[in-house]
């Protein structure tokens, strides 16, 4: 029987509560999840990719059957070298879903053994956003019911000092 390995990429620039669920319901259907956080230097993100890592890291700690790693360049070209035949997405609205599926288009056509799967986040976490967090807080309002405590911590912290 062949593995299914299942790659989520983002920036997770901070993970959310709504990607944790994301990842709960990859590893329901996967064998394998890499989660791979992009390294993207024309998008400015609150925290480094070491940190996001390291916060990624422990929002996972106890899930099985979960790797992290990070990745610069094309999501499919990442998919190849790993192995993985899978790209997993998550879709909150209408509004993800054209960027997503151009996104899926083209992967396909670059990578035409990889495929692409959509999933829908709990209806709690439907509108959760790691911008629409970083907005949230930059404004002093409460994040908790978005992010895990020690996430909310680090970024009323970064914040803060900006």
């Amino acid at each position: 029987m062949v593995k299914q390995r299942a790659i989520y990429p983002g920036s997770f620039d901070p993970v959310t509560n709504g990607h944790l669920d994301l990842i709960q319901r990859a590893l329901s259907l996967f064998d394998e999840l890499l989660v791979v956080i992009a390294v993207n230097p024309g998008k400015a993100s609150l925290f480094t990719i070491e940190e996001r890592i390291e916060m990624m890291r422990r929002a996972v700690k106890g899930f099985k059957k979960v790797k992290i790693e990070s990745f610069k360049g094309l999501t499919v070209d990442f998919a190849r070298k790993q192995k993985g035949n899978v790209l997993i997405r998550g879709l909150r609205a209408i509004s993800d879903f054209d960027y997503e599926f151009q996104m899926a288009l083209t992967n396909r056509k670059l990578a035409p053994k990889i495929d692409t799967v959509f999933l829908m986040p709990s209806e709690s976490y439907f509108y959760v956003s790691s911008r629409l967090i970083k907005e949230i807080a930059s404004h002093q309002g409460d994040i908790s019911s978005y992010v895990p405590a020690f996430v909310r911590d680090r970024v009323v912290k970064k914040l803060a000092h900006k």
